[in-house]
């Protein structure tokens, strides 16, 4: 562990692995060691898993206690093609206040943003993926950042596998009649299942320091 500054805030980082540190805000590391203190090590987080988009953001509350998930809530923020972009930006800024202001959310699950040979619409799902975490900031909630290939490696255990696998494996872990619809909502629900797993090595290293 080591505390470092970044444009006025203090940050304190967990270095995981050779090639894995996570940065958090003092205070959001704090709030982690306070669930260890009080919770008898067992740590319950409430997780909100995110598959950016302009048109459809998918969305998926979820909560982890003791390797267990529990679905909270799923669906999705849509804007109508025919809105200006502007103002589908702010529909989805208002869509995930709402989602903020209904749960104590932990952590934002996020899709790691990459550009493909389409710019134009990569460009798009950045300002929109912009907006989405400029909510959770807002709100003082961490953000975290995964590859579809570390989401399918955490959800399937398999680094290459098909999105159907990927989202029937989601459905099974929660406990879910049927796949969520649209994919988008079914891939968020994968994106926060994969937050949880990766933060068990966390968590075992803030139950270390007690």
């Amino acid at each position: 562990l080591f505390i470092g500054s970044h444009h006025f805030n203090t940050y304190i980082y967990a270095r995981l692995s050779r090639n894995k540190t996570i940065a958090f805000k003092r205070q959001v590391w704090y709030n982690l060691l306070d669930k260890i203190l009080y919770s008898g090590g067992e740590i319950i987080l409430i997780i909100l898993g995110i598959d950016p988009g302009y048109a459809i953001v998918g969305l998926g509350v979820i909560k982890y206690e003791g390797n267990h998930f529990t679905t909270l809530k799923y669906g999705a923020v849509t804007t109508p093609a025919e809105m200006p972009f502007g103002d589908r930006l702010s529909l989805i800024f208002d869509g995930m206040n709402e989602i903020f202001s209904q749960f104590k959310i932990d952590a934002m699950s996020i899709e790691k943003l990459y550009f493909n040979t389409n710019t134009t619409t990569a460009i798009d799902v950045a300002q929109a993926r912009g907006v989405i975490v400029l909510s959770a900031v807002r709100h003082d909630v961490p953000v975290f950042e995964y590859t579809p290939l570390q989401v399918k490696q955490a959800v399937v255990g398999y680094g290459r596998a098909e999105k159907k696998q990927v989202q029937e494996m989601t459905r099974l872990m929660l406990g879910l009649a049927k796949i969520p619809k649209p994919d988008d909502t079914a891939d968020a629900l994968a994106m926060a299942i994969c937050h949880g797993h990766c933060s068990g090595s966390i968590m075992g290293k803030l139950n270390s320091l007690k």
